[in-house]
Formats: C-alpha cells, sequence, structure tokens
C-alpha cells in the first residue's frame, strides 16, 4: 500500500517574519544576543519559508513583548489623538457620531505594523500617517462614501504598516500623508 504524499508545510506571511526580525533586533538592543549571533539569526529569518525554518532564528530570546491594544470610545463629539503620543500596535475607534482625528505624523510608533480598527456609526474620520507609512484598507467597509486616500508614490521603505479595518456607517474617512 502506498501512503498519501505528505501535505507541505504552511507558509507564513511577512508580517510573521517582519515580528522575527524584530524580536531579533531588540534581543540585541537589550544585550541579550551579541552582533555576530544577531546577523546569524536575522539570516535564518529572513531566509526561512516556514514556521519551522523560523524556529531556530528565536530559540532562546527573551519572550515576545506582547502587543498593546487600547480603545477610544465615545457616543458623540470629537475624538482626538495628535502630537507625540504612543500609538498601541491595536488600537479600536468607537463612535456613534462625532469627527475622530487621528494624527500619527509625530506618534510614536514601537511597532512595524499598527491595527487600526474603526467602528464609526456617523461622522467622519481623518487619519494623517507618517510620510513612509504604508496603508492597507482591504478590511475597511465603508456604507455610505467612499474612503478618500492616495497612496504615496513611490512608498519609502522602512515605515509602518498601518492597516486600517472595520466599518463606517454614514460619514467619510480621509487618509492622507504627512508632508514632513
Amino acid at each position: 500500500m502506498t501512503s498519501l504524499p505528505e501535505d507541505p508545510p504552511p507558509r507564513f506571511s511577512e508580517d510573521d517574519r517582519d515580528t522575527a526580525v524584530q524580536r531579533v533586533q531588540q534581543a540585541y538592543a537589550e544585550g541579550h544576543i551579541s552582533h555576530e549571533e544577531m546577523d546569524e539569526r536575522l539570516h535564518q529569518a529572513l531566509t526561512a519559508k516556514t514556521h519551522s525554518e523560523l524556529v531556530p532564528a528565536l530559540a532562546s530570546l527573551p519572550e515576545e513583548r506582547t502587543g498593546t491594544s487600547s480603545t477610544i470610545a465615545a457616543a458623540g463629539g470629537r475624538i482626538k489623538r495628535r502630537g507625540a503620543w504612543r500609538v498601541p500596535r491595536a488600537l479600536k475607534v468607537a463612535s456613534a457620531f462625532g469627527k475622530v482625528h487621528l494624527d500619527l505624523s509625530q506618534a510614536v510608533i514601537e511597532h512595524p505594523v499598527v491595527d487600526i480598527e474603526l467602528q464609526l456609526g456617523t461622522g467622519r474620520a481623518r487619519i494623517t500617517v507618517p510620510r513612509d507609512a504604508i496603508v492597507d484598507l482591504d478590511d475597511l467597509h465603508t456604507g455610505w462614501k467612499d474612503t478618500l486616500y492616495k497612496p504615496r508614490q513611490p512608498s519609502l521603505p522602512g515605515g509602518p504598516k498601518i492597516r486600517i479595518s472595520g466599518s463606517m456607517g454614514f460619514g467619510r474617512l480621509r487618509i492622507r500623508h504627512a508632508r514632513r
């Protein structure tokens, strides 16, 4: 009797790879590994094609700091964040009606990927992202008006990825890149 071929190991996403690279760099910055060890682990992380090939690169590193998550909610009125505020790994913004303005241009962004979930009923939202940010709107559902966003051409390397998801009832989302 012949056996069935085994399923190939599942591939992982670029976000998984980015997280692994960030963990190795953080371990080096905190003095847990030497420069040579960091180079070797980064090579392993960047050339891995499956999760099992990524395990040696992360072996014996300090536990990953869990990503922070925050919620900003208001029944009505304005929600506004600007200046040098710390952006959590996952941010949920909920408002029944009113205006939302998130300015990430001067914010402290410590994560390579930031997830922003919008749950807005009525009202408009404006998000200003850093010049080098990459914006992903694939999981955002708008009910009334289309989102206004013109991607930066060409995008600059090394910036954070801002993933915006959720739903907007009656209102418009406007996203722009910071000028400076």
